[in-house]
């Protein structure tokens, strides 16, 4: 196990994995943008989704809300990892391997949870019920018919994007309780 001690500092070991989720949401944002080009949509599209579903039909508003909803979520899945972890010892991400094989496992959790059901109980209802009835404008009705026949793609490639979301904040979790990262030595 890492020298660091987690019942000492685990403040320090959340806000690892705090900043870890957030570093990650970050990263799988930017891959997020491959699902716009499978869609054939303006780049921004997956997030527009996000912002639609929500009520923000505008453009610019829309994917803007997404991202930054997208990467909140991120982050708090981090510290949500990082608080059950100091409790279930076998899911702390004490070392960078360890933390790789921990974050998978969260990754998949997430998708199971979360992502599948907000998924397929809102925003594929949402979609079909855009491409088959009245949008508010232009901007939602081309997002919604790009995305329209993609849910089975869609639920399929997000597991693989959970699952390197998942390795990236383990691994980063791990690593940074390794190196001690932002751990100052006492001062007497």
């Amino acid at each position: 196990m890492s020298s660091l001690n987690i019942r000492e500092s685990p403040k320090m070991f959340i806000l690892y994995c705090s900043l870890a989720g957030f570093i990650a949401a970050w990263g799988i944002s930017g891959l997020l943008v491959s699902i716009d080009l499978i869609s054939q949509s303006p780049p921004g599209s997956f997030f527009g989704i996000i912002g639609i579903s929500l009520g923000y039909y505008d453009p610019f508003t829309a994917p803007l809300i997404g991202f930054v909803l997208h990467v909140v979520t991120g982050t708090i899945a981090g510290n949500i990892y990082g608080q059950v972890s100091l409790f279930w010892k076998r899911m702390s991400p004490y070392s960078a391997r360890h933390g790789l094989k921990t974050g998978m496992i969260v990754g998949v959790v997430l998708w199971a949870v979360f992502f599948v059901p907000v998924a397929s109980l809102l925003i594929q209802p949402m979609i079909d019920n855009f491409n088959s009835g009245i949008t508010p404008n232009q901007y939602v009705y081309s997002v919604a018919s790009s995305f329209n026949g993609l849910y089975g793609i869609i639920i399929g490639g997000s597991l693989i994007f959970h699952l390197i979301y998942g390795a990236l904040l383990g691994y980063m979790s791990g690593r940074m309780t390794d190196i001690k990262a932002f751990v100052y030595p006492k001062t007497i």
